[in-house]
């Protein structure tokens, strides 16, 4: 009996201690629940914290890319290219007298030409189904055997600097110099020393390759110095294409269709080397024979000839 008191005292002494070691370890348990609860109730609000953060710096971000974004815009828009002036050519009779004047006569002009420019006379110079037609005849006026028009803006609207856009279709055959050009505005004229720009020049003699040239005192064709570009188009006579001229402070460049085939650089020289910063006109002929269209002769029986216009339009950027 006593080993029997003494074994259940012994088993009672052993299970006591078992209950206090579960006891301890269930403690020992809720402590580090606890504190996994708290570590990640901390990494979360690290994370949120982070996170918060990010978001703010993103936004930050975003506003400022937004801002130069917005600011660039506006830059580009002040400085993009305005239409300040233009002829559609959308009536029909004479040239728009508002818009165009004419160079008249019949002296050659410079260039041994054979033609005599008339004034306000739609057998020359006319707008008929959306085009101005400028025409060249074979025909006897003013002791001259041809007849063409010469339109001139001059007076009646002259640039500094700007884009030039010009919508033809040329004339072809031998003796054929049709034209689209600037000269200086100023009065009188001092050649070249006031400045040439030539967009667009074609010589029937050698059919669908087009010229752009700058004349100026330093460098122009009488002493071989003149600086000059080519650029092909076969269907000339055929086809409308867009000559264009962009001009500023810095430099002058010509294209056909958007394609860039020109480019003049100031050299900040003198006015001799740069006379193209003071305003400009604009022209638009066909010249019969002379020193240069009339080197292998002309073909009397090519006439009338025409050059067609669908539009002229003139852009320059905000200051």
């Amino acid at each position: 009996m006593a080993i029997t008191i003494a074994s259940k005292f012994y088993i009672s002494r052993n299970e006591n201690k078992e209950c206090n070691e579960h006891k301890k370890l269930a403690l020992r348990s809720s402590f580090s629940l606890r504190l996994c609860v708290k570590y990640f109730l901390s990494l979360s609000f690290q994370i949120n914290s982070f996170m918060t953060v990010f978001l703010r710096l993103f936004l930050v971000l975003a506003a400022i890319v937004f801002v130069f974004a917005f600011a660039s815009r506006q830059v580009a828009a002040a400085h993009a290219w305005k239409l300040v002036w233009s002829d559609e050519f959308d009536y029909e009779g004479l040239p728009d007298a508002a818009k165009w004047n004419y160079d008249v006569g019949g002296d050659g002009w410079g260039n041994n030409e054979l033609e005599y420019y008339t004034k306000e006379r739609k057998q020359n110079a006319r707008v008929e189904k959306g085009n101005l037609i400028i025409e060249a005849r074979k025909e006897d006026l003013e002791n001259k055997k041809y007849t063409s028009a010469r339109l001139v803006t001059k007076g009646k609207a002259d640039w500094k600097y700007g884009k030039i856009e010009v919508r033809a279709k040329l004339p072809k055959g031998l003796g054929t110099w049709p034209a689209i050009w600037m000269l200086g505005s100023a009065t009188p004229l001092k050649w070249p020393d006031d400045g040439e720009i030539d967009i667009m020049e074609h010589v029937g003699y050698d059919p669908g390759v087009i010229h752009a040239s700058i004349h100026c005192k330093k460098y122009n064709h009488v002493i071989h110095t003149q600086k000059t570009a080519v650029t092909s188009v076969p269907d000339f006579s055929d086809a409308f294409h867009v000559y264009t001229l962009e001009w500023d402070a810095e430099s002058i460049s010509i294209f056909v269709d958007d394609k860039k085939y020109f480019t003049f650089v100031n050299e900040h020289s003198s006015y001799d080397a740069w006379p193209f910063d003071q305003p400009m006109h604009l022209l638009l002929n066909i010249a019969v024979g002379g020193n240069w269209g009339g080197q292998k002769g002309v073909d009397d029986t090519i006439f009338p000839q025409q050059m067609l216009v669908d539009y002229v339009r003139v852009y320059q950027k905000s200051m």
